[in-house]
């Protein structure tokens, strides 16, 4: 008996300016009813231009070769009438980022209702019962009353249950779900996680799960293919492959897991930022006259302190308050509350002055390709705040420029390229390279690794305490990602809507957390 899913010697090569670039190479594996078949490896390493490449979603610029066999059917040069018929049908995607998935302007309904039409020609009242029936399948809470909703109404957890709804609408034989998980927080990954288990169980699908994070794999998967280069290098039951990997490549994965601790901070060191009781609530206003009828409780009372040489790890779920507590540190937002920076009251700082003490404390955000302007090469990048802060004028800007590149990994010579000839981990080196350029005191690393391979997770967490080492940098460090946290931090701040429910030394919090909350948050982990 054939497998559901066939793919035999799949080769794909891209022609970009003349040139030829083979992304797959000889790639061979089966999905059967009813199995979870992981694809894993690094960013650029084929897995999704295999997945893709399965219904022939890889645009004009692609060659595909070999053979791809659905249920016995071949879709490699299948006509566009029946790869229609298949898309969304019998095959269906979970991407990455629901919201690049979801248009923004139509609802709910409209978009599930899509689907339902087209491929059931289902539509009116008996629609709506079917799309009711799969917000509730997947978990999404008075499913009626978010019908209406559009995307950006909905967390980012009810946003990829939509996107699963989405794909089941029509009962397919089998899901791709490619890196569903990455963006959110550890326990609606547990959540997303579950429920794709017990939909493929009860729904009898095969699914092909796609992701660079071997501790999902492990939860999830019933056979695993390492890819590296484009090609398969080691394939294998996922028990024996994590309990026996053969292949170096597939043992240097398993292995890439941030681990360590910090240097300890010394008694004496200088403490660079406080806050006592800050607050910060957003209002909510209606009408003409804009009136404040509530407000959002973003942080309710907040009191941390951070030194030189210490970070202070901040978790929670999505809407927790942890980045709000950052940028009321920076005088980024406005907020209720004492805020100290070595030694000076913020809230009497002068304009002039706020920006004169801009360069002491930075920022380093989750998305490094959102943060760094296209249009500007990786020296402007880094060297725009060099004029603007006057950081050793006697020096030449590229002379600075090149300093911070080599301390934070970068090849200088590659400083006149443009960010997206750099691969993610080096876009976020810029990113770091950018704020260290700068010499600061305070460095607010806002999910710094959660979109990055495993393997340069390691790489930026050794560069990050290494900096630390060397300067005495304060950081706080923003993540739900918690072995990051725990590899990273001397204390843990745990906030819960707007609460902080537990504040301590990392280990403290790690090995006997002393709330409910807390250890949910960890056991969801891992």
């Amino acid at each position: 008996m054939s497998a559901l899913l066939e793919v035999e010697n799949l080769t794909v090569t891209f022609r970009q300016d003349g040139k030829r670039i083979m992304a797959v190479k000889g790639v061979s594996f089966t999905v059967d009813r009813g199995e979870t078949v992981a694809l894993v490896g690094e960013s650029g390493s084929g897995k999704s231009v295999t997945a893709l490449s399965t219904v022939s979603l890889l645009g004009e610029t692609a060659e595909v070769g070999g053979n791809v066999r659905f249920n016995g059917a071949e879709m490699v040069g299948a006509s566009p009438a029946e790869l229609r018929r298949v898309r969304g049908n019998d095959i269906s995607f979970i991407f990455q980022e629901p919201m690049t998935s979801l248009n923004p302007l139509h609802t709910i309904e409209k978009q599930l209702g899509e689907s339902l039409t087209l491929h059931q020609g289902v539509a009116g009242d008996q629609a709506r019962g079917r799309i009711v029936e799969l917000l509730n399948k997947v978990g999404i809470r008075d499913p009626e009353d978010r019908l209406t909703a559009y995307p950006h109404e909905l967390s980012g957890g009810q946003r990829q249950r939509v996107m699963i709804a989405m794909a089941l609408a029509n009962k397919p034989d089998i899901l791709i779900a490619d890196e569903p998980t990455t963006a959110l927080d550890v326990t609606i990954q547990a959540q997303i996680l579950e429920l794709l288990a017990d939909l493929k169980a009860s729904e009898d699908m095969g699914m092909l799960f796609i992701t660079h994070d071997l501790g999902i794999v492990r939860r999830i998967a019933d056979r695993v293919c390492v890819m590296k280069g484009g090609e398969i290098v080691e394939t294998g039951p996922a028990a024996e492959i994590f309990d026996n990997p053969q292949h170096p490549y597939t043992k240097m994965l398993l292995a890439a897991e941030p681990s360590g601790e910090p240097d300890p901070v010394s008694p004496d060191a200088e403490e660079i930022a406080r806050t006592e009781h800050l607050k910060v609530w957003f209002p909510i206003k209606r009408g003409l006259l804009k009136k404040t009828v509530g407000h959002v409780k973003a942080v309710n009372d907040a009191s941390i302190a951070v030194r030189a040489g210490e970070t202070v790890g901040i978790v929670g779920e999505s809407g927790s308050g942890k980045t709000t507590v950052a940028l009321a540190i920076m005088r980024l937002i406005s907020s209720e509350g004492g805020i100290a920076f070595c030694g000076e009251d913020v809230r009497r700082w002068s304009t002039r002055r706020l920006r004169q003490k801009r360069a002491d404390m930075q920022i380093v955000f989750q998305d490094p390709f959102g943060s760094l302007s296209p249009r500007m090469t990786c020296a402007q990048i880094i060297a725009e705040g060099l004029a603007i802060h006057k950081v050793d004028p006697h020096r030449k800007p590229r002379e600075l420029v090149a300093e911070a590149m080599q301390e934070t990994g970068l090849d200088p010579a590659a400083m006149d390229r443009y960010p997206h000839e750099f691969s993610g981990g080096q876009r976020q080196r810029i990113a770091i390279a950018r704020a260290m350029v700068l010499r600061p005191r305070l460095l607010v690393l806002d999910e710094p690794t959660s979109a990055l391979d495993m393997t340069v997770q390691v790489q930026i967490v050794e560069l990050l305490r290494g900096l630390q080492r060397k300067y005495g940098l304060a950081y706080l460090f923003i993540s739900h990602d918690l072995k990051v946290v725990r590899a990273m931090s001397h204390r843990v701040l745990v906030m819960k809507q707007g609460d902080v429910v537990e504040y301590g030394l990392a280990e403290d919090v790690f090995e006997r957390p002393q709330t409910d909350y807390t250890r949910q948050l960890i056991a969801a982990a891992g």
